[in-house]
């Protein structure tokens, strides 16, 4: 068995990417046993299964939504206008600014 404390940073890594690549090829290997299975199993009994691929990924993650609003004198404070309204501009509302005044 290796000893991983003695490797370097690029040895481990290189492990790591090997050991990713060996488990991502088992995978699919084992999908298409598992799945050739149940074709057997249905063919055993007269019955034929069409077997479709579920992407697995939301089509919503990554999105990226505009900057609607921006604070007057911080720049890095912004709110897109999604979810709860931040403190600093709950601040400045309450304070008798309007919103519309903090538009980008």
């Amino acid at each position: 068995m290796t000893d991983y404390q003695n490797l370097s940073l690029n040895e481990l890594q290189t492990v790591i990417d090997n050991a990713e690549k060996a488990l991502k090829n088992k995978l699919v290997n084992h999908r298409k046993e598992v799945i050739a299975q149940i074709k057997e199993l249905a063919a055993s009994i007269d019955v034929s299964v069409e077997i479709t691929e579920i992407d697995k990924k939301s089509p919503r993650r990554g999105v990226k939504v505009p900057v609607k609003y921006r604070h007057p004198n911080d720049p890095d404070k912004i709110w897109t206008g999604r979810g709860m309204m931040p403190k600093w501009l709950r601040t400045l509302i309450d304070q008798g600014h309007d919103s519309s005044e903090f538009k980008v």
